[in-house]
C-alpha cells in the first residue's frame, strides 16, 4: 500500500459512506482498478476498518446531540435503533461465513456485480424522488417506517448498493417524514460501523492478520492509518452536509445518473481492464 492510495481511498471513503453511491461499491472499484493496472490490491483489512471509524467520527460530530438523545427515557429512538440494526447484522454474519465477499469481489465478475447493482441504486434513488415529489411524507419515526429501513440497510451489505441511499428511500417510500428519515439513517450507521470493527479487530487480531500487516508494512501503514482516518472524517462531514440539503428537496436524480454512469464504467472495465 502507498500513502498515495491510502489519502485517496480516504477521500473516497468520506464521501461515498454518506452520499447515496454505495462506499463499499467505490472502494471495490478502485481497488479492481488498482489489482489490475499497478499489481498492488489494497487488501489491508486493518485499513478498510479504520476508514469506517473516520466516517463514524463525521456522524458523531453532525449528530452529537441527537445520540445523547438517544441515551434518556423513553428510549423510543434507541429501541428501534437496536431493532433496525438486526436484518444487517444477520446478513453481515451470513455472507461473512459464506465468503460472499470474495466471490463477488473476484476479478473476473466485479465489474459486471457493480454495474448491476450500481444501477439498482441509480433506479431506487429515480423512483423515490419521483414519489416523494408526488405526495406528503407525513408518518413520524415508528416501526412501520424504521423496519423497511433496517431491511433496506442489509440488502445494502452487498457492494453497490447504497446504505445511506437505501436506507433513505426506504424510509422515504414507507411515509416517514424527510427530517426524520434523515437523521435516522445517519444514526443507523453508527451500531453498524461499531459492529463490523470489533468483529474485524477481533478476527484480525486472533488470525494475525492485523500484527502481519504492520509487520509487512511498517511505518507506511501507520501513515496510510493516520492519513486515511482524518481525511475520510473530513470528507465524511462535507458528505453528510451535502446530503442533508438533497433530502430536505429530495433531489436525487443527479445521484442516479452518476450511478447509471459508474454502472457503464464498471461493465466496460470488466472487459477491457479487469479481465487484461
Amino acid at each position: 500500500m502507498e500513502i498515495w492510495q491510502a489519502v485517496f481511498l480516504g477521500l473516497v471513503q468520506g464521501l461515498t459512506e454518506f452520499l447515496p453511491v454505495s462506499s463499499s461499491g467505490h472502494i471495490a472499484f478502485y481497488n479492481a482498478i488498482f489489482s489490475s493496472t499497478t499489481g498492488s490490491e489494497i487488501d489491508v483489512m486493518f485499513f478498510t476498518v479504520i476508514l469506517h471509524l473516520g466516517t463514524l467520527v463525521a456522524v458523531c460530530v453532525v449528530f452529537w446531540k441527537d445520540i445523547i438523545a438517544l441515551f434518556k427515557k423513553p428510549f423510543k429512538t434507541l429501541g428501534l435503533l437496536v431493532l433496525a440494526s438486526v436484518p444487517a447484522a444477520v446478513v453481515g454474519v451470513i455472507i461473512e461465513a459464506c465468503g460472499l465477499d470474495d466471490i463477488l469481489l473476484a476479478r473476473n465478475c466485479v465489474g459486471i456485480v457493480l454495474s448491476v447493482l450500481f444501477l439498482v441504486t441509480a433506479a431506487l434513488l429515480f423512483v423515490t424522488e419521483f414519489v416523494a415529489k408526488r405526495r406528503e411524507s407525513v408518518l413520524p419515526l415508528c416501526i412501520k417506517t424504521a423496519l423497511p429501513m433496517g431491511f433496506a440497510q442489509a440488502v445494502a451489505v452487498l457492494p453497490g448498493i447504497s446504505r445511506s441511499g437505501s436506507t433513505i428511500c426506504a424510509g422515504t417510500l414507507a411515509g416517514c417524514n424527510r427530517e426524520d428519515v434523515a437523521k435516522f439513517s445517519f444514526l443507523m450507521s453508527i451500531p453498524i460501523i461499531l459492529g463490523g470493527f470489533f468483529v474485524e479487530l477481533a478476527l484480525g487480531l486472533y488470525k494475525g492478520e492485523i500484527q502481519q500487516n504492520f509487520t509487512d508494512y511498517g511505518a507506511t501503514l501507520g501513515w496510510c492509518v493516520a492519513l486515511g482516518f482524518i481525511i475520510s472524517a473530513v470528507a465524511g462531514l462535507f458528505a453528510i452536509k451535502v446530503m442533508l440539503k438533497a433530502i430536505k428537496k429530495a433531489n436525487y436524480k443527479w445521484f442516479s445518473l452518476y450511478l447509471v454512469l459508474m454502472s457503464i464504467t464498471s461493465l466496460v472495465l470488466q472487459f477491457t481492464v479487469f479481465n487484461a
